[in-house]
């Protein structure tokens, strides 16, 4: 076989901490996996070492690789640390101040001192213009052209890279959002504009106008970084095409990536839940819970019949991290999932109020978690790990990467154990239990929020932290089973090979159910059906591989917001009525008789066939023996005990081994509790089954152990 025909598929997921990579070779049956810190100052700086890296131990060339997909949190990290392009915006007159009103709701009742969200175009660089469409798309001004171009003079004297546009109502008539641009394009040539109309066509102003201005605000910066990354791809010899992760949990091309950047705002998260949706397939799970920790923070999804739910808003940059209604909402489709400042790299330190805290600040990858030796001086959820003996000092990242286990000692020492009169071992586990805690809170809030029981669900554990935490966390959820796949340190980057090409599309026109007119419905899905394919065969999918799902957001008549009601093929007023009294007694419980239904948005979701992989994953030569030794391991049950420690890529399918373990594998590292067994399954998954009965009411703490 030809070792340089186009054949290998990369994934490559940047994360805050690390920078993650999947090969999968299907004409060898071959999946190899690899892991960098990211160069925050660059990114393409490790992409580029890990992919040479990567295709050395496949023993292929550049020219082998068919395809490279690639997800990144460069966009979210710009708009939270406010890195961004000075941008305007141009809008409606008497609506200059939407941003900065917001929905007039406040997320914190009680908070006298409560922090909003900075817009990112501050007032003197949002103009007003005179315009205006009605709710029915009727034009009942038109367009002052002269001011719009006195506007682009004002911008241009203001130095802005970018500007936003968005005119009231414009998702149902977009004509003078584009006449703006063309008139902007004149008066500004090379300044990029991004149009509401075009990144968010649908009802709700505040909303657009936010998601028209986070893209202009990262577009500029996107699109150079895309764009260097590809030629320097191609310089080495990459001539597969480069596609980029949709928050949505899709693919696209790299020309649609960099013109509406906004749209990949959430590809990392979204890579793992598309991940752990591909390892429930393999398993013949249906239902879990998704627990994706790295090392900033950690994301829960819920998966029900194989499938995670998808919502249509999404909040960005929030000033109380993970506090609902203190971001910027943005229109843009995303996987509903929960993500939490929880991760190998948060910090642990001592509150106003003497106790001992966890998160959300993260170390990141620069200095990073003390025992990195990279200048870190706080200790972090990675450092106690260490310390409680689920890590080895010896064998992180495969031994590649030591940890210094004193300076820990010392760190936890002097920031936390010595001032909260603590030894260091209770301190560490203190760290360790407070992250599970934070985590379990959350979780069940989550799920709860969905009318769900957790201990229904079995969870998938992933991330370079996820399966060192999955099991005290699944003890706090009171989950009886946990499936941690090989590789897990990598999955987020597997889930970019395993996601199909996608697209979203919105048309949005409020309308009672009972006025609605059919034909023109029919219309609207037939013209995005048709958008999408175009779309779809752009990204890579054949022409005919192209399924469709549709939906509408609707409500009562004099609700304030909206449920997503799944429609069947063939619709009419009594389908979808049926279809949102059916949604609504799902999530609510209840029907309420002789209210009027109305329909704010139809939606389509359009997705191409799941690529195939090999179904197991590469790894070192397996030793001849799986038990690696033993070592000292902090169990609450258990205290400081010695711990058998095995090598995950040397275990046996269906050998049962009963706990305290640590397996661990290049990327990661699991641990199981005393009260646990686990075996490996056919497909190389660790499946770790807890008996909650066992030491209910034996309790050990740290001191007991020392």
């Amino acid at each position: 076989m030809d070792a340089k025909a186009p054949r290998i598929r990369i994934g490559v997921d940047v994360g805050g901490t690390f920078t993650d990579f999947v090969l999968v070779d299907p004409a060898r049956q071959l999946v190899l996996t690899g892991k960098r810190l990211t160069t925050p100052d660059d990114p393409g700086r490790a992409i580029l070492d890990g992919l040479a890296r990567l295709l050395h131990e496949a023993g292929a060339e550049p020219a082998s690789v068919q395809g490279l997909v690639h997800g990144t949190t460069l966009v979210t990290n710009t708009v939270i640390e406010r890195k961004g392009a000075r941008i305007g915006l141009i809008t409606t007159r008497g609506f200059r101040d939407s941003l900065e009103m917001g929905r007039e709701m406040r997320y914190d009742l009680y908070d006298l001192f409560l922090e909003k969200p900075e817009p990112l175009v501050p007032r003197q660089r949002r103009l007003p213009v005179t315009e205006r469409v009605d709710a029915q798309g009727r034009t009942l001004l038109p367009l002052a052209e002269q001011e719009v171009r006195d506007a682009a003079q004002h911008l241009l004297m203001a130095g802005v890279e970018a500007v936003a546009v968005c005119l009231l109502h414009c998702y149902l008539d977009p004509t003078h959002e584009r006449r703006v641009r063309t008139i902007l394009a004149e008066e500004m040539p090379g300044i990029p504009v991004t149009l509401s109309s075009d990144v968010a066509p649908e009802i709700r102003e505040y909303e657009r106008a936010n998601t028209a201005c986070v893209n202009a605000y990262v577009q500029p910066l996107m699109d150079r970084y895309l764009g260097e990354l590809e030629a320097e791809l191609q310089r080495r010899g990459f001539n597969a095409p480069l596609h980029i992760m949709l928050s949505g949990g899709g693919i696209t091309t790299v020309r649609a990536a960099r013109a509406q950047p906004v749209h990949v705002i959430e590809s990392g998260p979204a890579a793992g839940a598309t991940a752990a949706m591909h390892f429930g397939r393999i398993a013949g799970i249906a239902d879990m819970i998704s627990f994706d920790m790295g090392g900033t923070t950690a994301k829960m999804c819920l998966i029900e019949k194989g499938e995670a739910e998808h919502a249509s808003t999404f909040e960005a940059a929030r000033v109380r991290r993970f506090r609902k209604g203190s971001g910027l909402p943005l229109k843009v489709p995303v996987i509903d999932l929960i993500e939490i400042g929880a991760g190998g790299g948060s910090i642990a330190s001592i509150s106003d109020m003497g106790l001992l805290t966890v998160g959300p600040e993260s170390a990141g990858s620069m200095p990073g978690p003390v025992c990195y030796g990279r200048g870190g001086t706080r200790p972090t959820v990675t450092d106690a790990d260490l310390l409680l003996g689920y890590l080895s000092p010896d064998y992180f990242l495969g031994g590649e990467m030591g940890l210094d286990y004193a300076a820990v000692e010392r760190a936890v020492a002097r920031e936390l154990a010595d001032p909260l009169g603590l030894s260091v071992l209770e301190a560490a586990a203190g760290i360790h239990s407070i992250v599970n805690e934070n985590m379990a809170a959350a979780t069940r809030m989550y799920v709860a929020e969905k009318g769900r029981d957790p201990r229904r669900y079995a969870m998938l554990a992933f991330g370079g932290a996820g399966p060192v935490h999955a099991y005290g966390l699944a003890k706090l959820l009171k989950l009886s089973s946990i499936l941690v796949p090989q590789g897990a340190g990598v999955a987020s980057a597997l889930g970019f090979l395993v996601a199909a090409p996608a697209v979203d599309l919105v048309r949005s026109g409020v309308q009672r159910l009972g006025i609605v007119d059919w034909a023109q419905v029919a219309a609207r899905f037939a013209e995005m059906e048709a958008e999408a394919q175009t779309m779809l065969e752009e990204a890579g999918a054949a022409p005919g591989d192209v399924a469709f799902r549709r939906s509408a957001d609707m409500r009562y008549a004099g609700q304030g917001f909206d449920i997503s009601v799944p429609l069947p093929d063939g619709i009419d007023a009594d389908v979808v009525e049926r279809a949102f009294l059916d949604t609504y007694h799902r999530l609510f419980d209840r029907r309420i008789p002789g209210v009027p239904m109305e329909v704010l948005s139809w939606r389509l979701h359009a997705t191409a066939s799941r690529p195939e992989i090999p179904g197991r994953m590469g790894g070192p030569a397996k030793a001849p023996d799986a038990l690696k030794g033993r070592r000292p391991v902090w169990f609450a049950e258990t205290g400081l005990a010695p711990c058998a420690v095995y090598d995950r890529y040397a275990l046996v399918a269906g050998q049962r081994i009963q706990g305290p373990a640590v397996v661990e594998e290049r990327e990661s590292t699991v641990v199981i509790g005393p009260d646990a067994a686990f075996t490996l399954d056919r497909y190389g998954n660790l499946v770790i089954e807890i008996d909650h009965a066992a030491y209910a009411t034996d309790e050990v703490d740290a001191e007991a152990a020392e």
